[in-house]
Protein backbone atom coordinates (compact mmCIF):
# COMPACT_ATOMS: atom_id res chain seq x y z
CA UNK A 1 0.00 0.00 0.00
CA UNK A 2 1.59 2.71 -0.86
CA UNK A 3 1.90 6.04 1.42
CA UNK A 4 -0.76 8.81 1.26
CA UNK A 5 0.17 11.85 0.10
CA UNK A 6 1.27 14.93 2.36
CA UNK A 7 -1.19 17.13 3.90
CA UNK A 8 -0.60 20.83 2.01
CA UNK A 9 1.29 22.99 4.84
CA UNK A 10 -1.83 25.03 6.67
CA UNK A 11 -1.50 28.51 6.29
CA UNK A 12 -1.36 29.96 9.56
CA UNK A 13 -5.34 30.62 10.95
CA UNK A 14 -6.09 33.28 12.15
CA UNK A 15 -6.16 34.05 16.20
CA UNK A 16 -8.93 35.17 18.12
CA UNK A 17 -7.39 38.52 17.83
CA UNK A 18 -8.37 38.45 14.25
CA UNK A 19 -6.24 38.47 10.39
CA UNK A 20 -4.26 41.65 11.60
CA UNK A 21 -2.00 38.87 13.44
CA UNK A 22 -0.60 38.18 9.36
CA UNK A 23 1.20 41.29 7.66
CA UNK A 24 -1.04 41.44 4.25
CA UNK A 25 0.37 41.33 1.01
CA UNK A 26 -0.83 43.32 -1.68
CA UNK A 27 -0.95 41.86 -5.38
CA UNK A 28 -1.12 44.42 -8.54
CA UNK A 29 -1.56 43.04 -11.64
CA UNK A 30 -0.68 44.56 -14.98
CA UNK A 31 -0.98 42.40 -17.55
CA UNK A 32 -3.77 44.44 -18.65
CA UNK A 33 -0.90 47.09 -19.40
CA UNK A 34 2.76 46.01 -19.04
CA UNK A 35 1.56 42.20 -20.25
CA UNK A 36 -0.09 44.27 -23.07
CA UNK A 37 3.71 44.78 -24.67
CA UNK A 38 4.69 41.64 -25.06
CA UNK A 39 5.42 40.89 -28.59
CA UNK A 40 2.66 38.94 -30.04
CA UNK A 41 0.07 40.06 -27.87
CA UNK A 42 -3.03 42.33 -28.54
CA UNK A 43 -6.14 42.59 -25.71
CA UNK A 44 -9.04 42.92 -27.83
CA UNK A 45 -11.59 45.54 -25.34
CA UNK A 46 -13.86 41.88 -25.17
CA UNK A 47 -10.35 40.31 -23.98
CA UNK A 48 -9.62 43.24 -21.45
CA UNK A 49 -12.83 43.01 -20.03
CA UNK A 50 -12.38 38.84 -19.42
CA UNK A 51 -8.95 38.85 -17.63
CA UNK A 52 -9.82 41.85 -15.46
CA UNK A 53 -13.28 39.06 -14.57
CA UNK A 54 -10.94 36.56 -14.36
CA UNK A 55 -8.33 38.38 -12.05
CA UNK A 56 -10.94 39.56 -10.00
CA UNK A 57 -12.64 36.46 -9.15
CA UNK A 58 -8.90 35.50 -7.92
CA UNK A 59 -8.53 37.53 -5.33
CA UNK A 60 -6.33 40.00 -6.86
CA UNK A 61 -6.28 43.71 -4.96
CA UNK A 62 -5.70 45.80 -8.14
CA UNK A 63 -6.03 45.33 -12.03
CA UNK A 64 -4.16 47.90 -13.64
CA UNK A 65 -5.91 48.40 -17.31
CA UNK A 66 -3.84 50.79 -19.08
CA UNK A 67 -3.43 54.40 -20.03
CA UNK A 68 -7.09 55.89 -20.83
CA UNK A 69 -6.10 58.79 -23.10
CA UNK A 70 -3.51 56.97 -24.97
CA UNK A 71 -5.46 54.57 -27.36
CA UNK A 72 -8.97 54.48 -27.54
CA UNK A 73 -9.47 50.90 -26.41
CA UNK A 74 -8.03 51.98 -22.90
CA UNK A 75 -10.02 55.01 -23.17
CA UNK A 76 -13.10 52.80 -23.77
CA UNK A 77 -12.13 50.39 -20.91
CA UNK A 78 -11.43 52.73 -18.49
CA UNK A 79 -15.41 54.05 -19.58
CA UNK A 80 -16.91 51.54 -16.70
CA UNK A 81 -15.51 50.18 -14.44
CA UNK A 82 -15.17 45.94 -14.91
CA UNK A 83 -14.15 44.77 -11.86
CA UNK A 84 -16.27 44.16 -8.14
CA UNK A 85 -13.83 43.21 -5.65
CA UNK A 86 -10.05 45.01 -6.78
CA UNK A 87 -9.30 47.87 -7.54
CA UNK A 88 -9.22 48.92 -10.76
CA UNK A 89 -6.11 51.16 -11.48
CA UNK A 90 -5.25 53.81 -14.36
CA UNK A 91 -1.58 54.02 -15.58
CA UNK A 92 -0.23 57.37 -16.77
CA UNK A 93 2.87 59.94 -16.59
CA UNK A 94 3.16 62.64 -14.13
CA UNK A 95 2.44 66.40 -15.27
CA UNK A 96 5.19 68.05 -18.19
CA UNK A 97 7.52 70.27 -17.21
CA UNK A 98 6.33 73.82 -17.87
CA UNK A 99 2.63 73.40 -16.45
CA UNK A 100 0.54 72.70 -13.74
CA UNK A 101 -0.80 68.95 -12.53
CA UNK A 102 -4.47 70.84 -13.28
CA UNK A 103 -3.27 72.01 -17.06
CA UNK A 104 -2.28 68.50 -17.91
CA UNK A 105 -4.46 66.79 -20.69
CA UNK A 106 -2.99 63.33 -19.68
CA UNK A 107 -3.59 63.39 -16.10
CA UNK A 108 -7.53 65.04 -16.97
CA UNK A 109 -7.82 61.51 -18.86
CA UNK A 110 -6.37 59.74 -15.74
CA UNK A 111 -8.96 61.57 -13.40
CA UNK A 112 -12.01 61.48 -15.70
CA UNK A 113 -11.23 57.52 -16.18
CA UNK A 114 -13.77 55.45 -13.93
CA UNK A 115 -10.68 54.27 -12.07
CA UNK A 116 -10.09 53.76 -7.90
CA UNK A 117 -6.67 54.49 -8.14
CA UNK A 118 -4.06 56.21 -10.65
CA UNK A 119 -0.39 54.79 -11.25
CA UNK A 120 2.04 57.79 -12.19
CA UNK A 121 5.46 56.94 -13.48
CA UNK A 122 8.40 59.20 -13.11
CA UNK A 123 12.06 58.23 -13.90
CA UNK A 124 14.04 57.63 -10.31
CA UNK A 125 17.22 57.80 -12.34
CA UNK A 126 19.51 60.74 -12.22
CA UNK A 127 21.07 59.75 -15.79
CA UNK A 128 17.21 59.28 -17.46
CA UNK A 129 15.92 62.49 -15.97
CA UNK A 130 18.49 64.35 -17.86
CA UNK A 131 18.89 62.46 -21.17
CA UNK A 132 14.93 61.24 -21.98
CA UNK A 133 13.60 63.87 -20.46
CA UNK A 134 15.61 67.06 -20.62
CA UNK A 135 14.63 68.52 -17.58
CA UNK A 136 16.46 69.23 -13.99
CA UNK A 137 16.04 66.94 -10.78
CA UNK A 138 14.26 69.35 -8.95
CA UNK A 139 11.71 69.68 -12.21
CA UNK A 140 11.34 65.98 -11.84
CA UNK A 141 10.46 66.19 -8.40
CA UNK A 142 8.28 69.14 -8.85
CA UNK A 143 5.84 66.57 -11.60
CA UNK A 144 5.97 63.99 -8.95
CA UNK A 145 4.99 66.21 -6.06
CA UNK A 146 2.04 68.24 -7.79
CA UNK A 147 1.07 65.12 -9.81
CA UNK A 148 0.27 62.74 -6.84
CA UNK A 149 -1.29 65.95 -4.84
CA UNK A 150 -3.49 66.85 -7.65
CA UNK A 151 -4.81 63.40 -7.92
CA UNK A 152 -4.92 62.54 -4.04
CA UNK A 153 -7.28 65.77 -3.70
CA UNK A 154 -9.47 64.48 -6.41
CA UNK A 155 -10.07 61.45 -4.34
CA UNK A 156 -7.85 58.66 -5.85
CA UNK A 157 -5.80 56.29 -4.37
CA UNK A 158 -2.28 56.92 -5.87
CA UNK A 159 0.41 55.27 -6.59
CA UNK A 160 4.28 56.45 -8.10
CA UNK A 161 6.14 53.98 -10.29
CA UNK A 162 9.85 54.78 -9.60
CA UNK A 163 11.16 53.91 -12.87
CA UNK A 164 14.09 52.29 -13.08
CA UNK A 165 14.53 52.71 -9.18
CA UNK A 166 17.25 50.35 -8.79
CA UNK A 167 19.62 51.79 -11.39
CA UNK A 168 18.86 54.83 -10.88
CA UNK A 169 19.90 53.84 -6.73
CA UNK A 170 23.54 52.57 -7.63
CA UNK A 171 24.18 55.58 -9.87
CA UNK A 172 22.85 57.97 -7.25
CA UNK A 173 21.04 57.07 -4.16
CA UNK A 174 20.20 60.25 -3.07
CA UNK A 175 18.04 61.52 -6.01
CA UNK A 176 16.71 58.41 -5.96
CA UNK A 177 15.61 58.27 -2.14
CA UNK A 178 14.46 61.82 -3.02
CA UNK A 179 12.10 60.93 -5.63
CA UNK A 180 10.58 58.30 -2.89
CA UNK A 181 10.11 59.76 -0.45
CA UNK A 182 8.45 63.21 -2.31
CA UNK A 183 5.83 60.86 -3.19
CA UNK A 184 5.03 59.48 -0.07
CA UNK A 185 4.83 62.75 0.97
CA UNK A 186 2.85 64.01 -1.12
CA UNK A 187 0.02 61.89 -0.30
CA UNK A 188 0.91 58.72 -2.08
CA UNK A 189 -0.37 55.51 -1.06
CA UNK A 190 2.36 53.60 -2.50
CA UNK A 191 5.68 53.92 -4.03
CA UNK A 192 6.84 51.10 -6.40
CA UNK A 193 10.32 50.32 -6.49
CA UNK A 194 10.78 49.41 -10.34
CA UNK A 195 13.35 47.59 -11.98
CA UNK A 196 12.93 47.97 -15.01
CA UNK A 197 15.66 46.86 -17.24
CA UNK A 198 16.00 43.25 -15.09
CA UNK A 199 19.06 43.79 -14.25
CA UNK A 200 19.50 43.81 -10.21
CA UNK A 201 19.83 40.46 -8.67
CA UNK A 202 17.87 39.40 -5.34
CA UNK A 203 20.87 40.32 -2.66
CA UNK A 204 20.84 43.81 -4.19
CA UNK A 205 17.19 44.30 -3.98
CA UNK A 206 17.09 43.56 -0.25
CA UNK A 207 19.99 45.68 0.62
CA UNK A 208 18.62 48.67 -1.29
CA UNK A 209 14.76 47.57 0.02
CA UNK A 210 16.30 47.33 3.40
CA UNK A 211 17.44 51.43 2.65
CA UNK A 212 14.47 52.87 1.37
CA UNK A 213 12.17 51.67 4.23
CA UNK A 214 14.07 53.69 6.42
CA UNK A 215 12.63 56.96 4.45
CA UNK A 216 8.88 55.19 2.82
CA UNK A 217 7.65 52.72 5.69
CA UNK A 218 7.53 49.27 4.33
CA UNK A 219 3.63 49.30 4.74
CA UNK A 220 3.99 51.71 1.59
CA UNK A 221 5.99 50.14 -0.72
CA UNK A 222 5.79 47.98 -3.67
CA UNK A 223 8.14 46.27 -5.89
CA UNK A 224 8.13 46.11 -9.74
CA UNK A 225 10.34 43.68 -11.65
CA UNK A 226 11.33 42.42 -14.74
CA UNK A 227 12.54 38.97 -15.84
CA UNK A 228 15.74 40.04 -17.90
CA UNK A 229 17.71 38.12 -15.41
CA UNK A 230 15.46 35.42 -14.57
CA UNK A 231 15.42 36.68 -10.81
CA UNK A 232 11.76 38.42 -11.30
CA UNK A 233 10.04 36.37 -9.05
CA UNK A 234 13.04 35.79 -6.73
CA UNK A 235 13.39 40.00 -6.43
CA UNK A 236 9.85 40.70 -5.45
CA UNK A 237 10.38 37.53 -2.87
CA UNK A 238 13.60 39.18 -1.51
CA UNK A 239 11.86 43.04 -1.79
CA UNK A 240 8.88 41.19 0.86
CA UNK A 241 11.89 39.77 3.32
CA UNK A 242 13.19 43.07 3.49
CA UNK A 243 9.62 44.51 4.22
CA UNK A 244 7.61 45.76 0.93
CA UNK A 245 3.87 44.63 1.10
CA UNK A 246 2.86 45.25 -2.32
CA UNK A 247 4.01 43.04 -5.07
CA UNK A 248 3.21 43.64 -8.94
CA UNK A 249 3.28 41.41 -12.10
CA UNK A 250 1.60 39.76 -14.82
CA UNK A 251 0.06 36.71 -15.39
CA UNK A 252 2.24 33.92 -16.96
CA UNK A 253 4.86 36.51 -16.85
CA UNK A 254 3.88 38.21 -19.89
CA UNK A 255 5.88 42.36 -20.61
CA UNK A 256 8.09 43.46 -22.82
CA UNK A 257 11.30 41.91 -23.60
CA UNK A 258 11.92 38.91 -21.14
CA UNK A 259 8.41 39.80 -19.06
CA UNK A 260 7.76 41.05 -15.87
CA UNK A 261 7.42 38.73 -12.85
CA UNK A 262 5.30 35.92 -13.32
CA UNK A 263 1.84 36.52 -10.65
CA UNK A 264 0.60 33.00 -11.01
CA UNK A 265 4.15 31.36 -9.76
CA UNK A 266 4.52 33.92 -6.86
CA UNK A 267 0.75 33.76 -5.81
CA UNK A 268 1.99 29.56 -5.35
CA UNK A 269 5.34 30.65 -3.67
CA UNK A 270 3.42 32.71 -0.90
CA UNK A 271 0.65 30.45 -0.88
CA UNK A 272 1.95 27.09 -0.32
CA UNK A 273 5.88 28.08 1.18
CA UNK A 274 5.42 27.96 5.10
CA UNK A 275 7.79 30.42 4.98
CA UNK A 276 5.38 33.18 4.11
CA UNK A 277 2.26 31.38 4.36
CA UNK A 278 3.09 32.14 8.42
CA UNK A 279 3.95 35.26 8.18
CA UNK A 280 1.76 36.94 5.02
CA UNK A 281 -1.77 36.87 4.00
CA UNK A 282 -3.39 37.34 0.14
CA UNK A 283 -6.32 38.31 -0.99
CA UNK A 284 -6.24 35.20 -2.97
CA UNK A 285 -7.94 32.02 -0.66
CA UNK A 286 -7.67 28.57 -1.26
CA UNK A 287 -10.40 27.99 -3.32
CA UNK A 288 -9.00 30.31 -5.36
CA UNK A 289 -5.80 28.89 -5.18
CA UNK A 290 -7.45 26.00 -6.93
CA UNK A 291 -8.20 27.66 -9.59
CA UNK A 292 -4.73 28.92 -10.84
CA UNK A 293 -3.61 26.37 -13.03
CA UNK A 294 -7.31 26.95 -15.17
CA UNK A 295 -6.52 30.92 -14.43
CA UNK A 296 -2.85 30.47 -16.45
CA UNK A 297 -4.28 28.12 -19.27
CA UNK A 298 -7.47 30.26 -19.95
CA UNK A 299 -5.15 33.16 -20.77
CA UNK A 300 -2.79 31.73 -23.14
CA UNK A 301 -5.74 30.17 -24.53
CA UNK A 302 -7.57 33.37 -25.02
CA UNK A 303 -4.09 35.12 -26.58
CA UNK A 304 -3.75 31.63 -28.97
CA UNK A 305 -0.38 31.27 -27.15
CA UNK A 306 0.84 27.44 -26.21
CA UNK A 307 0.75 27.13 -22.38
CA UNK A 308 4.49 26.86 -20.78
CA UNK A 309 4.60 23.35 -20.30
CA UNK A 310 7.08 23.63 -17.84
CA UNK A 311 5.57 26.54 -15.87
CA UNK A 312 6.14 26.33 -11.93
CA UNK A 313 2.79 25.04 -10.33
CA UNK A 314 0.68 25.31 -13.48
CA UNK A 315 2.51 23.60 -15.87
CA UNK A 316 1.69 20.68 -17.45
CA UNK A 317 4.81 19.27 -16.55
CA UNK A 318 5.23 20.79 -13.65
CA UNK A 319 4.02 17.45 -11.59
CA UNK A 320 4.89 15.00 -14.33
CA UNK A 321 7.89 12.20 -13.71
CA UNK A 322 8.85 10.29 -16.45
CA UNK A 323 9.30 6.26 -15.89
CA UNK A 324 12.40 5.25 -13.88
CA UNK A 325 13.46 5.51 -10.22
CA UNK A 326 11.58 9.09 -10.25
CA UNK A 327 8.29 7.71 -11.44
CA UNK A 328 9.00 4.66 -9.35
CA UNK A 329 9.27 6.79 -5.88
CA UNK A 330 6.60 8.92 -6.78
CA UNK A 331 4.11 5.95 -7.15
CA UNK A 332 5.11 4.91 -3.65
CA UNK A 333 4.85 8.16 -1.84
CA UNK A 334 4.60 11.40 -4.28
CA UNK A 335 6.82 13.27 -1.43
CA UNK A 336 9.52 12.10 -2.85
CA UNK A 337 9.80 14.37 -6.41
CA UNK A 338 6.86 16.87 -5.82
CA UNK A 339 7.33 20.17 -3.47
CA UNK A 340 3.79 20.57 -2.91
CA UNK A 341 0.19 19.03 -3.94
CA UNK A 342 -0.81 19.88 -7.95
CA UNK A 343 -4.39 19.82 -6.48
CA UNK A 344 -3.57 22.42 -4.14
CA UNK A 345 -3.30 24.88 -7.75
CA UNK A 346 -5.87 23.11 -9.64
CA UNK A 347 -2.66 21.02 -11.59
CA UNK A 348 -2.34 16.57 -11.81
CA UNK A 349 0.02 14.72 -11.27
CA UNK A 350 0.92 12.48 -14.66
CA UNK A 351 2.32 9.39 -12.65
CA UNK A 352 -0.73 9.26 -10.59
CA UNK A 353 -0.69 7.06 -6.92
CA UNK A 354 -3.79 5.56 -8.06
CA UNK A 355 -6.94 5.70 -10.29
CA UNK A 356 -9.07 7.24 -7.28
CA UNK A 357 -6.37 10.40 -7.37
CA UNK A 358 -7.10 10.97 -11.30
CA UNK A 359 -10.69 10.82 -10.72
CA UNK A 360 -10.62 13.30 -7.74
CA UNK A 361 -8.98 15.61 -9.58
CA UNK A 362 -11.93 14.96 -12.96
CA UNK A 363 -14.58 15.56 -10.15
CA UNK A 364 -13.33 18.67 -8.93
CA UNK A 365 -12.93 20.16 -12.66
CA UNK A 366 -16.51 18.96 -13.49
CA UNK A 367 -17.80 20.31 -10.09
CA UNK A 368 -16.11 23.89 -11.69
CA UNK A 369 -18.36 23.54 -14.49
CA UNK A 370 -21.40 22.89 -13.13
CA UNK A 371 -21.74 19.03 -14.02
CA UNK A 372 -21.95 16.82 -10.43
CA UNK A 373 -20.83 12.79 -10.37
CA UNK A 374 -19.91 10.96 -7.37
CA UNK A 375 -16.24 9.79 -7.13
CA UNK A 376 -17.42 6.24 -7.04
CA UNK A 377 -20.19 6.69 -9.87
CA UNK A 378 -18.89 4.02 -12.88
CA UNK A 379 -19.38 6.68 -15.42
CA UNK A 380 -16.56 8.95 -14.42
CA UNK A 381 -13.69 5.99 -15.56
CA UNK A 382 -15.43 6.49 -19.11
CA UNK A 383 -15.65 10.58 -18.94
CA UNK A 384 -11.86 10.33 -17.62
CA UNK A 385 -10.67 7.65 -20.76
CA UNK A 386 -12.67 9.99 -22.99
CA UNK A 387 -10.93 12.92 -22.00
CA UNK A 388 -7.24 11.48 -22.03
CA UNK A 389 -8.40 9.99 -25.63
CA UNK A 390 -9.46 13.85 -27.23
CA UNK A 391 -6.24 15.75 -25.62
CA UNK A 392 -3.96 12.91 -27.44
CA UNK A 393 -5.66 14.02 -31.03
CA UNK A 394 -5.07 17.36 -30.14
CA UNK A 395 -7.83 18.83 -27.60
CA UNK A 396 -7.63 21.43 -25.27
CA UNK A 397 -10.17 22.11 -22.62
CA UNK A 398 -8.86 24.88 -20.34
CA UNK A 399 -10.20 27.29 -22.50
CA UNK A 400 -13.18 25.55 -24.00
CA UNK A 401 -15.38 24.88 -21.08
CA UNK A 402 -18.94 24.61 -22.57
CA UNK A 403 -17.00 21.99 -25.23
CA UNK A 404 -15.87 20.40 -22.10
CA UNK A 405 -18.84 20.03 -20.82
CA UNK A 406 -20.85 18.54 -23.93
CA UNK A 407 -18.38 15.89 -23.39
CA UNK A 408 -19.11 14.99 -20.18
CA UNK A 409 -22.68 14.96 -20.73
CA UNK A 410 -22.61 13.55 -23.57
CA UNK A 411 -20.39 10.36 -22.06
CA UNK A 412 -22.78 10.52 -18.71
CA UNK A 413 -26.13 10.38 -20.56
CA UNK A 414 -27.11 13.50 -20.62
CA UNK A 415 -27.06 15.46 -23.48
CA UNK A 416 -30.21 15.08 -26.12
CA UNK A 417 -29.63 14.55 -29.27
CA UNK A 418 -31.27 17.63 -30.96
CA UNK A 419 -29.96 17.30 -34.68
CA UNK A 420 -27.88 15.47 -36.53
CA UNK A 421 -25.58 16.59 -39.44
CA UNK A 422 -25.78 14.60 -42.45
CA UNK A 423 -23.52 16.50 -44.64
CA UNK A 424 -21.83 20.29 -45.28
CA UNK A 425 -20.12 21.49 -48.22
CA UNK A 426 -17.79 25.43 -47.86
CA UNK A 427 -16.60 26.89 -51.07
CA UNK A 428 -14.38 29.74 -51.85
CA UNK A 429 -14.58 31.77 -55.07
CA UNK A 430 -12.63 34.41 -56.39
CA UNK A 431 -14.70 36.27 -58.81
CA UNK A 432 -15.81 40.04 -60.55
CA UNK A 433 -18.34 41.52 -59.21
CA UNK A 434 -20.98 44.21 -60.80
CA UNK A 435 -18.46 46.78 -60.50
CA UNK A 436 -15.54 45.14 -61.90
CA UNK A 437 -13.70 44.54 -58.64
CA UNK A 438 -12.20 41.07 -57.99
CA UNK A 439 -13.39 39.45 -54.83
CA UNK A 440 -13.96 36.38 -52.88
CA UNK A 441 -17.43 35.13 -51.72
CA UNK A 442 -17.70 31.77 -49.92
CA UNK A 443 -21.15 29.48 -49.98
CA UNK A 444 -21.81 26.61 -47.46
CA UNK A 445 -24.41 24.12 -48.28
CA UNK A 446 -25.64 22.27 -44.45
CA UNK A 447 -27.76 19.50 -44.52
CA UNK A 448 -29.21 18.48 -41.16
CA UNK A 449 -31.83 16.62 -39.47
CA UNK A 450 -34.05 17.46 -36.93
CA UNK A 451 -36.33 14.90 -35.75
CA UNK A 452 -37.94 13.08 -38.34
CA UNK A 453 -37.11 16.24 -40.49
CA UNK A 454 -34.96 17.38 -43.13
CA UNK A 455 -33.74 20.80 -43.49
CA UNK A 456 -31.10 22.31 -46.22
CA UNK A 457 -29.72 25.58 -45.82
CA UNK A 458 -27.39 27.63 -48.23
CA UNK A 459 -25.83 30.92 -47.05
CA UNK A 460 -23.07 33.03 -49.06
CA UNK A 461 -20.40 35.36 -46.90
CA UNK A 462 -17.87 37.76 -48.10
CA UNK A 463 -16.19 36.79 -44.55
CA UNK A 464 -14.88 33.69 -45.57
CA UNK A 465 -16.10 29.89 -45.59
CA UNK A 466 -16.43 29.72 -41.47
CA UNK A 467 -18.75 32.44 -41.81
CA UNK A 468 -20.48 31.51 -44.36
CA UNK A 469 -21.20 27.85 -42.60
CA UNK A 470 -22.07 30.13 -39.40
CA UNK A 471 -25.25 31.58 -41.30
CA UNK A 472 -26.18 28.20 -43.01
CA UNK A 473 -25.99 26.16 -39.90
CA UNK A 474 -28.07 28.93 -37.97
CA UNK A 475 -30.39 29.75 -41.27
CA UNK A 476 -32.76 26.89 -39.88
CA UNK A 477 -33.02 24.89 -36.96
CA UNK A 478 -36.46 23.74 -37.82
CA UNK A 479 -38.28 23.78 -34.17
CA UNK A 480 -35.03 25.29 -32.34
CA UNK A 481 -35.08 28.00 -34.40
CA UNK A 482 -36.51 30.78 -32.08
CA UNK A 483 -34.13 29.33 -29.14
CA UNK A 484 -30.99 30.50 -31.12
CA UNK A 485 -31.65 33.80 -32.59
CA UNK A 486 -29.67 35.72 -30.07
CA UNK A 487 -26.84 33.81 -30.72
CA UNK A 488 -23.58 34.90 -32.96
CA UNK A 489 -20.24 34.12 -32.95
CA UNK A 490 -17.52 37.14 -31.33
CA UNK A 491 -14.56 35.67 -31.36
CA UNK A 492 -12.29 33.14 -33.32
CA UNK A 493 -9.00 31.66 -33.01
CA UNK A 494 -6.81 29.18 -34.84
CA UNK A 495 -3.83 27.29 -33.49
CA UNK A 496 -1.56 25.09 -36.11
CA UNK A 497 0.76 22.40 -34.43
CA UNK A 498 2.32 18.67 -34.85
CA UNK A 499 3.66 19.60 -38.66
CA UNK A 500 3.23 21.65 -41.59
CA UNK A 501 0.86 21.66 -44.61
CA UNK A 502 -0.42 18.28 -42.77
CA UNK A 503 -0.48 19.70 -39.39
CA UNK A 504 -3.33 19.09 -36.87
CA UNK A 505 -5.76 22.59 -36.23
CA UNK A 506 -7.08 23.36 -33.16
CA UNK A 507 -9.89 26.13 -33.59
CA UNK A 508 -11.12 27.89 -30.76
CA UNK A 509 -14.66 29.66 -30.92
CA UNK A 510 -16.19 32.09 -28.54
CA UNK A 511 -19.97 32.97 -28.84
CA UNK A 512 -22.33 35.16 -27.09
CA UNK A 513 -26.12 35.53 -26.98
CA UNK A 514 -28.87 37.93 -26.50
CA UNK A 515 -28.39 37.69 -22.18
CA UNK A 516 -24.72 38.65 -23.03
CA UNK A 517 -23.25 35.18 -21.77
CA UNK A 518 -20.24 33.96 -23.64
CA UNK A 519 -18.87 30.73 -23.94
CA UNK A 520 -15.92 29.23 -25.62
CA UNK A 521 -15.93 25.55 -27.93
CA UNK A 522 -13.51 23.68 -29.40
CA UNK A 523 -12.98 21.41 -32.73
CA UNK A 524 -10.03 19.46 -33.77
CA UNK A 525 -9.23 18.23 -37.09
CA UNK A 526 -6.07 18.09 -39.98
CA UNK A 527 -8.98 20.09 -41.49
CA UNK A 528 -9.77 24.10 -40.38
CA UNK A 529 -13.27 24.02 -41.98
CA UNK A 530 -13.79 20.39 -40.24
CA UNK A 531 -12.54 21.51 -37.14
CA UNK A 532 -14.26 24.84 -37.47
CA UNK A 533 -17.88 23.31 -37.77
CA UNK A 534 -17.10 20.89 -34.84
CA UNK A 535 -16.99 24.18 -32.79
CA UNK A 536 -19.72 25.79 -34.74
CA UNK A 537 -21.91 22.93 -34.29
CA UNK A 538 -20.66 22.41 -29.97
CA UNK A 539 -21.79 26.18 -29.88
CA UNK A 540 -25.24 25.80 -30.84
CA UNK A 541 -25.23 22.23 -28.73
CA UNK A 542 -24.20 24.28 -25.69
CA UNK A 543 -27.10 27.38 -26.40
CA UNK A 544 -29.66 24.82 -26.74
CA UNK A 545 -28.80 23.11 -23.14
CA UNK A 546 -28.95 25.95 -21.34
CA UNK A 547 -32.14 27.06 -22.97
CA UNK A 548 -33.15 23.95 -21.35
CA UNK A 549 -33.96 22.33 -25.21
CA UNK A 550 -35.86 18.66 -25.13
CA UNK A 551 -34.92 16.15 -28.13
Amino acid sequence: MSAAAPAPVPEAAPRQAGESALARIHLFDTTLRDGAQTTGVDFSLDDKRAVAAMLDKLGIDYVEGGYPGANPLDTTFFANKPTKHAKFAAFGMTKRAGRSASNDPGIAALLEAKADAIVFVAKSWDYHVHVALEISLEDNLDGIRDSVATAKAAGREVMLDCEHFFDGYKANPDYALACARTAYEAGARWVVLCDTNGGTLPDEVGRIVAEVARVVPGDNLGIHAHDDCGCAVANSLAAVEAGVRQIQGTLNGLGERCGNANLVTLIGALKLKERYNRRFRLGVGEVELGELTHVSRALDEMLNRAPNRHAPFVGASAFATKAGIHASAVLKDPRTYEHVAPDLVGNVRKVLVSDQGGKSNLVAELERIGVTIGRDDPRLARVLEELKEKEAQGYAFEGADASFYLLAKRILGELPDYFEIERFTANVERRYNALGELVTFSEAIVKVKVGEETLISVAESALGPVNALDLALRKDLGRYQSLIGGLRLVDYKVRVFQGGTDAVTRVLIESADETGERWTTVGVSANIIDASFQALVDSITYKLMREGATA
